[in-house]
């Protein structure tokens, strides 16, 4: 007889002498060289990143959510050479100290102005080209195409002025990052297991007379109490709120016989939830209930495809059209009969919607990682159902990671 799939791990968030977990010398590892083998399938001579994600990909360095949108940090991977990084001056010191897998003298202070407060004029930009151009130059790149993956304007021209020829880096590394290791794996399912835990609390809440904003400020003291590194964002959206979908909260006081749907996006190491649910409160109507019903057939239906060797498009077609759900075209729908990708980022390959993926469509291939997400409108004109479980992609099919009861509308405290 054959024994079923054990379960994707989603081991303690602890090191321990007992059991094997994430090894994050493997990881690191990993990361690098598959970043490496997608330069080597590229005509890039280096790649040069300002996106924290992939600077922490090459690098395994991060200095706090707060660096997010400063694009000051950036790093240097030359084709066949080490990985450098430049961070605030104290943060470079910290890395030589704390980040042995970098060469000391390849972890180094910059500073590019800090979204143009620092004006072009000051030089600053200039001094940092005319650096990695040196580098470039000595590991024998120099004229070679550089790919950039996201950069401010004052830098693309700066490095255009010192004859840079820049090429699209962020598709590489999306390429690079798009197949999950089995660390990745159990980083993302460890991320997932959180919520699930806190969507039980969440429910427990989830009473009228309570605020949207209340059960975010909920969620995410919760999160940060279990390990979490970013709570990036919460969405709560309840009664009349709920359609058309708004993608916030507000502080809207919840009623009897609401429906509420959250979303919650946050990392655990890096990695990313984004894991809808949602909630009658107290009671549900019919309208409701088959609003609820029909969203779970459409993403039962696109999870029932999920293996390795399906397309895209296969996915995209089983869910309703725009305008059989109440919108014009597909990119005034865009997002809410949706799929994407999951990792360092919360938006990474695949990307599965009808807007995109009928016309050019991705393989599935083992070890993607993804959220499959779709919305209903109720008959009643303002409720809506949203739902959303996470994928694993592995040899025989597929592994749903976000556990918290879907398969019904959910009543929370129910009368």
């Amino acid at each position: 007889m054959t024994s079923p799939p054990r379960p994707v791990p989603a081991p303690g968030p602890m090191a321990v002498d007992f059991e094997e977990r994430v090894d994050f010398r493997r990881l690191r590892e990993y990361r690098l060289s598959r970043a490496r083998r997608a330069m080597d399938d590229s005509e890039l001579g280096a790649l040069l990143c300002f996106d924290v994600n992939n600077i922490r990909y090459l690098t395994s360095t991060m200095i706090g959510e707060w660096a997010r949108d400063k694009v000051a940090r950036y790093a240097l991977l030359p084709r066949s050479g080490d990985p450098f990084v430049w961070d605030f001056g104290s943060a470079a010191q910290h890395h030589r100290l704390y980040a042995p897998w970098l060469r000391p003298e390849n972890s180094r202070a910059g500073m590019l102005g800090l979204r143009g407060s620092i004006a072009p004029e000051a030089g600053l930009l200039r001094s940092a080209v005319a650096e990695i151009k040196g580098l470039l130059a000595d590991a024998g790149l120099d004229g070679a195409p550089v790919g950039v993956d996201i950069a401010e304007p004052p830098m693309l021209f700066e490095l255009a002025r010192q004859g840079v020829d820049v090429r699209d880096g962020q598709q590489v590394m999306l390429d690079a990052r798009q197949i999950k290791s089995p660390d990745e794996i159990a980083l993302l399912n460890t991320a997932a297991a959180m919520v699930d835990g806190v969507y039980h609390e969440l429910a427990a809440a989830l009473r009228p007379g309570v605020r949207e904003n209340e059960l975010v400020a909920l969620v995410n003291r919760r999160l940060y109490e279990l390990g979490s590194d970013d709570v990036e964002a919460v969405n709560a959206v309840s009664g009349e709120r709920c359609n058309p979908h708004p993608h916030n909260f507000s502080d809207r006081l919840i009623r009897p016989g609401d429906q509420a749907f959250f979303d919650i996006i946050q990392s655990f190491n890096g990695y990313r939830t984004c894991y809808y649910r949602t909630f009658g409160v107290g009671r549900a109507t019919p309208a409701q209930r088959d609003a609820y019903t029909r969203a779970r057939e459409w993403i039962d239906a696109a999870i029932e495809l999920v293996e390795p060797g399906v397309t895209t498009d296969q996915i995209a077609r089983v869910w309703p059209a725009a305008h059989e759900f109440g919108f014009p075209d597909e990119m005034a729908a865009f997002g809410l009969q949706f799929g994407h990708g999951l990792g360092l980022a919360l938006h990474e390959r695949p990307v599965i919607s009808r807007l995109n993926s009928l016309e050019h469509p991705v393989e599935l291939r083992e070890g993607m990682v993804f959220a499959l997400e779709t919305y209903c409108p109720a008959a009643d004109g303002f409720s809506a159902a949203r739902i959303e479980e996470e994928i694993v992609v592995t040899a025989g099919g597929h592994q749903v990671i976000t556990l918290f009861p879907a398969e019904e509308l959910f009543v929370a405290n129910e009368y």
